[in-house]
């Protein structure tokens, strides 16, 4: 699976970063989503399907 992460759409709610901590992170100042890989970090599947379905602001995609 690819994963994409709309930047300009986050709301800095940092679910995803609680959720998927290896394949996610925040940007210190802004807060918004800093996505550290293109794919799921290992075992982190479950987590960011996760994520995405509970990004508040839809800004996390997930392809393939």
């Amino acid at each position: 699976m690819k994963i994409t992460a709309d930047t300009e759409a986050c709301v800095a709610s940092g679910q995803c970063v609680l959720l998927a901590p290896g394949t996610f992170d925040q940007d210190e100042e802004a807060g918004m989503v800093v996505l550290l890989a293109d794919e799921p970090a290992s075992g982190e599947d479950d987590a960011v399907r996760q994520a995405e379905l509970t990004c508040p602001a839809a800004a996390i995609r997930l392809t393939g």
